[in-house]
């Protein structure tokens, strides 16, 4: 079981580590007409993601929520920490994710192995990711649940970007590895593939709004999304 503070001695080394570098501090949000994720609609709502993350050579580390717009969807309002360090092409990154209105408190470090009712506030999921270079483009993400869930949930993920007519294309394909209540599957399946487009829309001279619209298909749970978002 991971308790609180090992948690905290976790980042705090991360940290200690990367001390006397210079680092760098990003934040922002986006506005999106759903949070789709791995092929799940959380909330069924408009939602607000904010972000901010500190950077110090190959390490990073940051907090990222989504928060409905609709308060009877707040039940599927995420707060997020993640931790990650990249060696060139490769990052390991563990990502900490958090439900505000789960009924549990944060410091509730409570794991479970069998009875997901007793789950406590954490889910923690260790990430493996791969960018290619421009001769071969392909991105590559494994994930698995290491932290209170019971099947260990896996999930695998494969993109390509393309550039069209100003517009950055990523197309990606996302299948579970077996069966997971997590996803929602009964076994190994493809549960998110499809399209995002990103372009900058100029709205004066000197200022123009990022902007994405992504088609998601789930073929497991056979459901399809159209998403808009606004990057601040």
């Amino acid at each position: 079981m991971i308790s609180k503070n090992a948690l905290i001695n976790f980042l705090l080394l991360f940290l200690v580590n990367t001390s006397t570098a210079i680092g760098q501090v990003s934040l922002g949000a986006d506005v999106v007409s759903r949070y789709v994720w791995r092929g799940v609609d959380f909330g069924e709502s408009m939602s607000v993601q904010p972000s901010l993350s500190y950077s110090s050579g190959n390490f990073e580390i940051g907090s990222w929520g989504s928060y409905s717009y609709a308060p009877l969807s707040s039940g599927a309002n995420e707060h997020d920490i993640w931790v990650g360090y990249s060696f060139g092409s490769i990052g390991l990154t563990i990502t900490d994710y958090y439900f505000p209105n789960g009924g549990f408190d944060f410091f509730d470090f409570d794991g479970v192995e069998g009875d997901t009712a007793s789950a406590g506030a954490h889910w923690i999921e260790s990430s493996l990711s791969y960018s290619g270079s421009e001769s071969f483009p392909i991105s590559i993400l494994f994930g698995a649940f290491i932290y209170n869930d019971p099947e260990t949930s896996t999930y695998l993920e494969v993109g390509y970007p393309l550039s069209v007519d100003g517009a950055d294309l990523n197309f990606f394909a996302g299948a579970t590895l077996a069966e997971t209540a997590f996803y929602g599957t009964e076994g190994a399946g493809l549960i998110s593939m499809g399209v995002s487009a990103s372009k900058e829309v100029t709205i004066t001279e000197d200022f123009s709004l990022p902007i994405t619209v992504s088609y998601i298909l789930n073929p497991n749970a056979q459901r399809t999304f159209l998403t808009f978002g606004i990057s601040l």
